[in-house]
């Protein structure tokens, strides 16, 4: 997928691309030119990245080739036991979870998964849970409580799914049950926002003792399309939108809203998943290190005082 803002780089890169299948014939060296396009491109990569605007952010954060849930769990996680089903209704595949091990240590682990083609895409209903995937996850987490596991939460959705059926079996009650979850048991609960953080359908499993956000990714309580729709009647207004919302992870940070920003390498996580997923794994090792010292009633209470802080007026 092409952004507009990266075309000049996007046609370097495919250049490179192009000397590197002429570099086979024999006699051909091309090393010093391809060197000097790698520098080029990547000088161009950083210039266009340290002045995206809100709206251009919100393209990156959506890019189909970020790392995905399963890329988070396939080199972060070992031994990886999903778990299905939350025992009411039936499987939501949008909402994955399950235990395994995040550096030696036993976790409950969880997040939405958007897909990577056409068929997963649909299968996964691109990442928008239904009220089974909440009520997974409120299971989940009162599993960890049980057998003392921290909870790990990787957040990338557009929002939970609106759809009747799923307003008929109580989306509203499954997302409003699954924060005061988050808020109940007494183990520790780290959440990344790993591209979109929608609505309530991002909060139903961040509302974590430690919440951070990749530099490229975005957090707010409704889509920049679903707030010009709302306010202009048009959802071409939707860059004025992005940019009111203040839902960069910059803007989340100024204001109190996360514990942190993971930095992503030059040209965005979509360019470098093994370097974001390491970045991400340092930051949650850190995190997990920091909320051991605290007693599963100083947890509960460490995420109580962090959310009322952040309605109270200054």
């Amino acid at each position: 997928m092409a952004l507009e803002f990266e075309k000049q780089a996007l046609e370097i890169e495919a250049k490179i691309a192009e000397l590197k299948n002429m570099s086979g014939d024999a006699g051909f060296n091309i090393s010093d030119e391809v060197s000097r396009l790698s520098s080029k491109s990547d000088k161009l990569l950083k210039q266009v990245y340290s002045k995206l605007t809100a709206a251009q952010k919100v393209q990156v954060a959506r890019h189909p080739e970020r790392p995905h849930f399963k890329d988070y769990i396939e080199k972060m996680i070992t031994d990886f036991t999903p778990l299905a089903g939350d025992r009411q209704f039936g499987e939501d595949h949008a909402l994955v979870g399950g235990l395994g091990r995040f550096n030696g240590q036993p976790v409950i682990v969880m997040g939405q998964e958007k897909g990577t083609d056409t068929e997963s895409r649909i299968h996964h209903n691109f990442g928008m849970a239904r009220p089974e995937g909440y009520r997974k996850a409120q299971r989940l987490m009162h599993m960890a409580d049980q057998f003392k596991l921290p909870v790990i939460t990787l957040v990338d959705t557009a929002g939970a799914y609106p759809g009747v059926g799923a307003e008929e079996r109580g989306q509203s009650e499954a997302i409003a049950k699954s924060i005061e979850t988050c808020l109940r048991v007494g183990v520790p609960i780290i959440s990344v926002i790993i591209g979109e953080g929608g609505s309530g359908g991002a909060i139903a499993i961040a509302t974590g003792n430690k919440v951070y956000m990749l530099e490229h990714s975005i957090y707010s309580v409704i889509s920049p399309e679903g707030c010009a729709s709302i306010l202009w009647r048009s959802a071409e207004y939707a860059k004025d939108a992005a940019e009111a919302l203040k839902l960069t992870a910059q803007d989340m940070k100024k204001n109190g809203l996360i514990d942190d920003i993971i930095g992503e390498p030059v040209g965005g996580a979509h360019r470098h998943h093994d370097d974001v997923i390491a970045s991400v794994s340092s930051m949650i090792e850190k995190g997990l290190k920091d909320l051991a010292k605290l007693s599963p009633e100083e947890l509960v209470q460490h995420r109580r005082d962090k959310f009322l802080e952040m309605g109270r007026a200054v």
